[in-house]
């Protein structure tokens, strides 16, 4: 039953190890009356998480004086046995977020930044970072943005962008389409031969927050992406703001979709994670009565 972490953690990002374990990692949050830079919990099974603390103990010496870090997204690079952490940072000598690459010898960290920033930008373009290999290329590309949303490839070492690539642009804001003033929040799966591309939209955390998510779909990892018309994911009388997901899949099969939301009703701004079963009616991915579930609801087979 919803929450499964009741505790503010922004913009979750879940990675299944090699062991199995399930690990989620957050925008910059607090615990024990200390700022963490970058959060992480741990699961068996996706329900029951543990949450182990800072992932990346060390800000990075271009972002040292200031306290932004969004948005991490953590994968495994098996041939380097790496865990590599891309993040967004507000660095020291300009305004904007960078996007940013650390890594680890261990899903929980410590990660410790490359040095120097990917990309930056003068404003929140360079945000919402997402690492995803191409099964059917092999190439390895970064997903990120907020309005538009873009893709490049990586180098091999997945520590920049390859020589010679140039960002694609993907989803671009539309004023005059629900929940596209702004987006953001990139997550790409394949599933049929399709590549679902994930996003959410508008405001997520501000002043009479409004947002939720989305999805399009193309026969390639570049696109062009058909969006779905309608959300995926809305607010409910006891759940707002709902979106920034993540997508993993169980020892069955099934896809869940983790993300965060606000309580309806109460003072409290913590986002805290959610959890629902993805299911595919007529080639689209959809989420059971398009909003979060706030009853019992059959876990996930994993960790068993």
């Amino acid at each position: 039953m919803n929450p499964v972490l009741d505790r503010d953690f922004p913009d979750p990002a879940v990675l299944r190890t090699p062991g199995g374990w399930f690990y989620a990692y957050a925008t910059q949050g607090q615990a024990d009356g200390r700022v963490l830079n970058i959060q992480v919990a741990r699961s068996a099974d996706l329900v029951r998480w543990e949450h182990l603390g800072e992932a990346l103990p060390a800000k990075p010496r271009w972002a040292a004086r200031k306290q932004n870090f969004w948005a991490p997204h953590v994968t495994y690079d098996a041939a380097s046995g790496r865990y590599l952490m891309y993040y967004s940072a507000e660095p020291d000598q300009a305004t904007g977020m960078c996007l940013a690459v650390a890594t680890a010898r261990a899903p929980s960290g410590p990660f410790v930044d490359s040095g120097a920033p990917l990309r930056c930008g003068e404003s929140m373009e360079h945000i919402d970072p997402m690492a995803f290999d191409d099964p059917r290329t092999g190439r390895r590309f970064l997903y990120w943005g907020a309005g538009p949303i873009r893709a490049q490839e990586l180098a091999a070492d997945r520590m920049g962008f390859l020589s010679g690539s140039a960002p694609v642009d993907l989803i671009v804001p539309e004023q005059s389409r629900p929940y596209r003033t702004l987006v953001e929040g990139a997550w790409i799966t394949v599933r049929d031969g399709f590549y679902y591309l994930f996003f959410s939209g508008d405001r997520c955390c501000a002043r009479a927050p409004r947002y939720a998510v989305m999805v399009a779909r193309s026969r390639d990892a570049l696109g062009p992406f058909e969006q779905l018309d309608r959300p995926i994911l809305e607010r409910s009388s006891f759940w707002i703001a709902p979106g920034h997901n993540s997508v993993v899949a169980d020892d069955d099969g099934n896809d869940w979709m983790l993300y965060h939301a606000l309580r309806a009703g109460r003072e409290s701004r913590a986002r805290v994670m959610l959890l629902e079963r993805i299911v595919y009616r007529d080639g689209w991915p959809r989420v059971e009565g398009g909003e979060p579930s706030a009853a019992p609801q059959r876990a996930p087979i994993a960790g068993r």
